[in-house]
């Protein structure tokens, strides 16, 4: 699994095949692979990119494998590179939260701390409140939507301001629970707004309601156990920050909308290495069914799978070999 270096499956595949049976040219893996010869060409585009092989010419139906030694080495260098900069990068975040927690103490005047964080109370002064932040935004807006299916009327006060937002030039990305594809009415929003330029992602899990507008204004709930309890909107250039890196790093393990959630290396998918975190800590099924956006009869459909391919006789025992066994 090569995708955490920037190669894709296909490409894998290619070069796997390429170090197995040198001989093959473009036709013969294509053959061999019952691929089109432009997907293998494609692949191989792709591996020359990353300096893992070389092609005798744009038409040239031979390419031959650099030292993979060499050409990793490269490869894993650079995302080492990448994970330290990422790395400073929330350490970064988390010494300027801590900054302005300093600086505005519990307990300090509350009008010193209102141009930081204001508190919106009820559910129709939070929507209107969004929707005043959605109709000025300039440049972005960032959203993290719990809960699978999405409510008929938030969708209906959605579509126009998202339809303006996307027709100036606002960039759009949202993260959505993964158990959002089983709601046709959703699904379709989803795939309506992508169509017009929009960004959408899935997650097994998304921690809560978060709206993040132009990294200058972000709208978080003030008790994420009860939607009904109001809104914070914080305005610090800290703490916005720090929810950016939040985002970010959820959208990085994101399934773009449109294509299947990867397995990994033990055929599992992210739902059911999520699943198995939450039995492995002993969550219940109704815990495991909220948490997952999901009915309770799909957990213990899934958990009863997991269960028969680990040879566990409990929930609990099947995410402890789980662990024992690497898959997690």
């Amino acid at each position: 699994m090569l995708e955490a270096l920037g190669i894709r499956q296909s490409a894998e595949t290619v070069y796997r095949l390429m170090l197995q049976r040198p001989e093959l040219g473009v036709g013969g893996m294509a053959r061999h692979l019952d691929w089109p010869e432009q997907e293998v060409r494609s692949a191989l585009a792709h591996l020359a990119e990353a300096k893992l092989v070389a092609m005798g010419g744009e038409d040239a139906d031979e390419a031959a494998p650099f030292n993979p030694e060499v050409g990793f080495s490269f490869l894993l260098a650079r995302a080492e590179a990448e994970l330290s900069r990422r790395r400073r990068q929330v350490e970064l975040a988390e010494r300027t939260v801590e900054q302005i927690l300093a600086t505005f103490p519990e307990g300090c005047d509350r009008a010193a701390r209102h141009d930081v964080v204001d508190r919106i109370h009820g559910v129709d002064a939070v929507r209107e409140r969004l929707e005043s932040l959605a109709a000025t935004a300039r440049t972005e807006c960032l959203s993290l939507l719990p809960g699978g299916a999405q409510l008929p009327d938030t969708m209906d006060a959605s579509q126009p301001l998202d339809e303006l937002a996307l027709a100036r030039g606002v960039r759009i990305r949202s993260l959505y629970q993964e158990s959002f594809r089983n709601d046709p009415p959703t699904l379709e929003y989803v795939r309506w707004y992508c169509g017009l330029g929009g960004a959408a992602r899935t997650v097994p899990v998304v921690p809560m309601l978060m709206v993040i507008v132009d990294r200058k204004a972000a709208l978080v709930p003030m008790d994420p156990r009860d939607g009904r309890a109001g809104a914070l909107e914080v305005r610090s250039g800290g703490l916005v920050s720090a929810l950016v890196v939040l985002f970010e790093q959820l959208w990085e393990s994101g399934t773009p909308f449109g294509e299947t959630p990867r397995r990994d290396a033990h055929d599992l998918s992210p739902q059911e290495r999520e699943l198995l975190l939450l039995l492995g800590i002993g969550s219940t099924d109704e815990i495991a069914a909220r948490r997952l956006g999901v009915s309770l009869r799909t957990v213990r459909r899934m958990s009863s799978e997991l269960m028969s391919r680990l040879g566990a006789r409990s929930r609990f025992e099947a995410g402890v070999r789980a662990a024992k066994e690497g898959w997690l």
